[in-house]
Parts: structure tokens; sequence; C-alpha cells
């Protein structure tokens, strides 16, 4: 094909190792999502009893 090179063997090229790369950061920053862990929520209040009085 005219224009295109073609990669000696055993080698990357600039836009595999780009690729690749992305790949890498990709990953990484779907195990740092998953392992961040659901939001922390303010602490709710205690829980008041109330008595029922009979009449």
């Amino acid at each position: 094909m005219p224009g295109h090179t073609v990669a000696r063997r055993g080698r990357l090229s600039a836009r595999h190792v780009r690729g690749f790369g992305a790949a890498l950061i990709a990953v990484a920053a779907l195990v740092a999502a998953a392992n961040a862990g659901p939001a922390r929520t303010v602490d709710p209040q205690p829980v008041q009893q109330v008595t029922v009085q009979n009449r």
C-alpha cells in the first residue's frame, strides 16, 4: 500500500505503545474507583424512644 510503512517484526509502534499506556491508565482508574467504596454519611440522630401510657 502506498504511504504505509511496515513496522519491523518484534518492535512496537508508537501508536501501539500509546494505546497500551491508555489501557493501563483506564484499568488503574477502574480499580481505584472500585476500591473507593461508598460515600460516608452523616451519623444518624439517636433513636428517640416514645413511651405510650394507657389511659
